[in-house]
């Protein structure tokens, strides 16, 4: 094989690869529409206005959107400081006992079905080239496609909070008082199978199951706010 296909031989694409941003953003948008939906028809069936009903669809978009940021954030931020832990203990094991870690290495590999002769010779030629890089790889399961990436997660999942939010917002400033309710959860349950069937395409996963889970579990959201809404509102 010439080195010119060596270089060019794997060109597939993996959902592994985005894990990282897409989780962020289908669960914000997931997030941004439902909970801003319920919001919606509960502060409607509470028989308030078309004013509080906006009112609070607007604040639930801005509270919601930084909220994710913030707990996607935080939650990310302390997988990155683990990560950061155990990389610098790996650092100083190679540096202290080299010896040790070409032997853990070569047992990983030997456990992956390898026999002993070639576990080695694989164990010694990854630890020459990048010997941080295997046992990250390998004894800690780390990636370049897996790293927690703090900022990136909080943006996305922000963003697309307010992207989903934004949807039955627009749907409840646009329908008439009347019909916001029906038009709200009707619209809110075809974005949410839409969402569900792309994140489970790109993830290659079973669409039909992600529809199923997504949209159930949405209707019921939405119903519960609506009898909340009907049980303590007050009448106009």
């Amino acid at each position: 094989m010439t080195s010119h296909h060596l270089r060019h031989y794997h060109r597939e694409s993996h959902a592994l690869d985005h894990i990282g941003w897409l989780r962020a953003a289908v669960l914000g948008a997931n997030d941004g529409i439902l909970s801003t939906a319920s919001l919606i028809v509960g502060v409607a069936s509470a028989s308030s206005g078309p004013r509080e009903m906006l009112i609070a669809g607007t604040a639930g978009l801005v509270a919601g959107s930084l909220s994710m940021a913030a707990g996607e954030y935080v939650s990310v931020s302390s997988q990155a400081d683990l990560e950061h832990a155990d990389l610098t203990r790996e650092r100083r094991e190679l540096r202290e006992d080299p010896e040790g870690e070409l032997r853990e290495l070569t047992g990983i590999y030997m456990k992956r079905g390898l026999d002993a002769a070639l576990a080695a010779d694989v164990a010694k030629q990854l630890t020459a080239h990048d010997a941080l890089g295997a046992h990250a790889r390998d004894e800690l399961g780390m990636s370049k496609a897996t790293a927690a990436r703090p900022v990136q997660a909080a943006l996305a999942s922000a963003f697309s909070f307010a992207i989903g939010a934004a949807i039955p917002l627009a749907v409840a400033a646009l329908a008439p008082f009347s019909h916001a309710s029906v038009a709200v959860v009707a619209v809110s349950v075809v974005m949410l199978a839409v969402l569900g069937a792309l994140g489970a395409r790109t993830g290659r996963a079973p669409v039909l199951r992600a529809v199923l889970r997504v949209t159930l579990l949405g209707i019921a959201a939405m119903l519960l706010t609506i009898a909340i809404g009907k049980m303590f509102g007050t009448t106009a």
